[in-house]
């Protein structure tokens, strides 16, 4: 078994052990603010988000098991588990699933992509790589590119996907590996 200093903390912390905590807070608030940081972009909401995502550990830490994975793997999926919560709530992400396959609205999914601050050069490179996606997007199969949607843009976890699409998990990491793989080549050309 390997050494993992932050599931022993874990573990203390499970017990309200408040000094180990307090090393359990130092050792790493700054790699969640970190992952925090690039999900929202938003430093007053990761504030608030690291805040509450500590009142989660203090109050679930015993739902942490070692034989699973290690500590801050656990933390950083609380972390990017609450990020995500917190993007759904945002009222401009509100049916993203739906900007995700092409409005069926009419309006095109890509002007929600651009950058509304930014510079009409800006807007139209932004559109353009948007664009450049989307078309990267088609050339997956239905099913391929709905999983990557769904794990990348909907931040579901691949068990969910997995039963989702009626496929076992290890086929459905295949899936996205090899998602994301075609992915980068189709950008790249």
């Amino acid at each position: 078994m390997t050494d993992d200093p932050i599931g022993r903390l874990l573990q203390a912390t499970a017990t309200h052990d408040r000094d180990a905590f307090r090393h359990l807070y130092a050792e790493t608030s700054p790699k969640l603010s970190g992952v925090l940081h690039r999900i929202l972009g938003n430093r007053t909401e990761v504030d608030d988000a690291m805040q509450e995502i500590y009142v989660r550990v203090w109050q679930r830490a015993a739902q942490y098991r070692p034989e699973r994975g290690a500590g801050l793997s656990w933390l950083i999926a609380v972390a990017r588990n609450h990020a995500l919560d917190r993007l759904r709530a945002r009222p401009e992400r509100q049916g993203l699933r739906q900007e995700v396959a092409r409005d069926a609205d009419g309006q095109d999914p890509l002007d929600r992509v651009a950058d509304s601050a930014a510079g009409v050069e800006d807007r139209l490179v932004a559109r353009g790589e948007a664009r450049r996606v989307m078309d990267c997007f088609d050339e997956l199969e239905n099913d391929r590119a709905a999983a990557v949607r769904g794990a990348y843009i909907e931040g579901m976890s691949y068990l969910d996907l997995s039963e989702r699409h009626g496929v076992p998990l290890n086929t459905m990491r295949t899936w996205l590996r090899r998602g994301l793989i075609r992915l980068r080549e189709c950008m790249d050309r």
